[in-house]
């Protein structure tokens, strides 16, 4: 019989347990498709890419399994019809891992961890430096205004202007009658 890998993964807001049962509901039906389940391993709670139907974080599951292909296609048609099964690959092997997956290989996950992460965010906040407007005041001049002090150009102002020359009388407001300058 081949020999598969299933992982499936169930939704964030149902408990361990229940995916257990899951585990156990979907493993009954290898076995009485004529298979078997040899090692199941749950993984946890874990935080997905994306969104998977309103779900940010999934119950990761995998079972390794020997049965026949009919049995892999029902246990895949169930577990498209269920609704606490988000989604799930089963992916065929040439041989099942005997020792734990790499998931489940508690020291190498400590160790990543516990070290520094390469990263150049340092703890995600502060100053953004460039030229998007993160850094308000000091010398960049207060952020992305529409004036600046100091009257040194920018904006809508024109070219070659000091920026303070005179205008001309405002027009009236639209809604008030118009009246005669000499008359009040």
């Amino acid at each position: 019989m081949p020999l598969y890998e299933h992982i499936f993964l169930a939704r964030q807001d149902i408990s361990q347990t229940q995916v257990e049962a899951l585990t156990k509901e979907y493993s009954q039906v290898i076995e009485d498709g004529g298979g078997k389940v040899g090692k199941t391993e749950y993984w946890g709670l874990k935080t997905i890419a994306f969104k998977i139907k309103k779900n940010r974080k999934a119950h990761y599951s995998l079972m390794n399994i020997n049965a026949p292909p009919a049995a892999v296609a029902e246990m895949e048609r169930r577990m498209g019809l269920s609704t606490d099964v988000i989604r799930f690959l089963t992916v065929r092997v040439s041989e099942h891992e005997t020792e734990p997956s790499v998931q489940m290989r508690k020291s190498d996950r400590d160790d990543r961890r516990d070290g520094d992460r390469g990263g150049f965010r340092g703890d995600r906040g502060g100053f953004r430096g460039g030229d998007r407007g993160g850094f308000r005041g000091g010398f960049r001049g207060g952020g992305g205004g529409f004036r600046r002090e100091g009257g040194d150009g920018g904006g809508f102002r024109r070219e070659g202007g000091d920026g303070e020359r005179p205008r001309g009388p405002r027009p009236p407001p639209r809604d008030e009658p118009e009246t005669a300058a000499g008359e009040e």
